[in-house]
């Protein structure tokens, strides 16, 4: 077998080296340290060794210096170069550049059994145990931060997801259609799973859909980008409006676009109206580009979804249809205890969410809140900690109207009959 010869990393190896990268691996795992981050240490100068046989590279250990720590970014080896030395050879030409540069200590990360952990523990890098390492890809950009800034974009914090309290059916159906194919969209795939791309959420007002949208957001870690539609109208029109945020929304890779109250511009086309044709007609075409790409998601809420012109529902459109109803019986309970725990009330759920029939997330929120209020005035007035009861919360329970009607609750049902797509 012909000997190798180690030298100096150039830029001419450069291609030679990431052909190695690929060809080097032997676990499943990916890197820690992406190619990419080898390229930028190669073009940047930082110490790198090639060993080359018959002027052909057979391989390669990449570094990167930080003040008076280098980082070992790669260790790579033809397959038929393995178990023969070279990897140690490769590391102990490295360590001699590292030292002359004034490095002190040498670290890397790599997946138990990749090439190179072998060459490692020979030339004396030791192990450290009880550490974990943790790891968080963002998914936005340096350009596409400032189109978000732009856009008015929020980024929902991920623990928002837990914190939904109550609401437990819609919850899983929310999180079971959308959030986990987009969040494991390759096993997704493996199962002939189509991503969402698009959805309506429907029911009365005060039931959570904002809130789900946004939570679902921060689950799959995406900004979140609100339409309204009033401020779109500013200026050449609603429907050129549309048409240019959509466009604008076009040039990210992960984004989670909502729009609430989506009658105002999706509702049943008037004939004789070339106002309302144009705006619809527009946000038709919108969707259909929109849907052209993974990794988006639009998100459009509805207190009336019999009131949406019949072409914005069609099959093909939005992939389901989601009735968000008024919280029964155990989902106000749920809720209600998420509060009380807040307050450290020692009130009886069960009761509460009985007297409290047809109240929506938002009405057991605004009752909540209020009874945290007095008793917060009480302790501050008499000194004493005051503890909410079961009476407290029945008082105002019994003096909060209920957002959601009989009439309204029963409109709901007859439209999740006639619309629903679960």
């Amino acid at each position: 077998m012909p000997e190798w010869h180690i030298r100096d990393f150039t830029l001419d190896d450069l291609e030679a080296v990431v052909r190695l990268d690929t060809e080097s691996r032997t676990t499943d795992e990916p890197p820690i340290f992406r190619l990419s981050d080898v390229v930028a240490a190669l073009q940047a100068e930082h110490p790198a060794v090639v060993a080359l046989v018959d002027d052909v590279v057979v391989g390669a250990s990449v570094s990167r210096i930080d003040a008076d720590r280098a980082w070992i970014l790669r260790i790579g080896l033809l397959p038929s170069w393995r178990n023969m030395g070279l990897g140690s050879a490769l590391l102990s030409a490295l360590e001699q550049r590292l030292a002359a540069a004034g490095v002190r200590t040498l670290a890397t990360v790599l997946p138990e059994g990749e090439t190179g952990v072998k060459a490692l523990r020979n030339s004396g890098f030791g192990t450290r145990s009880g550490l974990v390492f943790f790891e968080k890809t963002e998914p936005v950009t340096p350009h596409e931060a400032d189109l978000l800034s732009d856009l008015g974009a929020e980024r929902p914090h991920e623990g928002l997801w837990n914190r939904v309290s109550g609401m437990a059916a819609e919850k899983a159906l929310i999180e079971r259609r959308l959030v986990l194919p987009l969040a494991h969209p390759e096993l997704a795939e493996q199962h002939g799973v189509e991503l969402p791309r698009a959805v309506v959420l429907f029911g009365p007002p005060g039931t959570g859909k904002s809130t789900f949208a946004r939570a679902a957001a921060g689950r799959l870690g995406w900004p979140l980008v609100e339409l309204f539609p009033a401020r779109l109208a500013v200026g050449d029109g609603l429907a050129t409006g549309l048409s240019r945020r959509f466009e604008e929304i076009s040039r990210l890779d992960h984004v989670l676009v909502f729009i609430d109250e989506v009658e105002e511009v999706a509702g049943e086309r008037r004939k004789g109206d070339p106002l309302s044709l144009g705006v619809v007609n527009e946000l038709l075409k919108a969707i259909v580009r929109f849907r052209e790409r993974d990794d988006r998601l639009l998100v459009c809420a509805t207190n009336d979804v019999s009131a949406l012109d019949p072409a914005f529902l069609r099959h093909g459109r939005f992939d389901y249809v989601l009735p968000i109803g008024p919280p029964d019986q155990a989902a106000r309970a749920a809720l209600w205890r998420s509060f009380l725990d807040r307050a450290g009330a020692e009130a009886d759920a069960e009761v509460l969410a009985a007297a409290s029939d047809g109240f929506t997330p938002a009405d057991i929120g605004q009752a909540a809140r209020t009874v945290a209020q007095a008793m917060f005035e009480r302790t501050v007035d008499t000194g004493r900690r005051a503890h909410p009861a079961t009476g407290d919360y029945l008082r105002t329970i019994r003096h909060t109207r209920p957002t959601v009607s009989a009439l309204m609750a029963q409109e709901f049902a007859e439209q999740t009959t006639r619309f629903a797509r679960t």
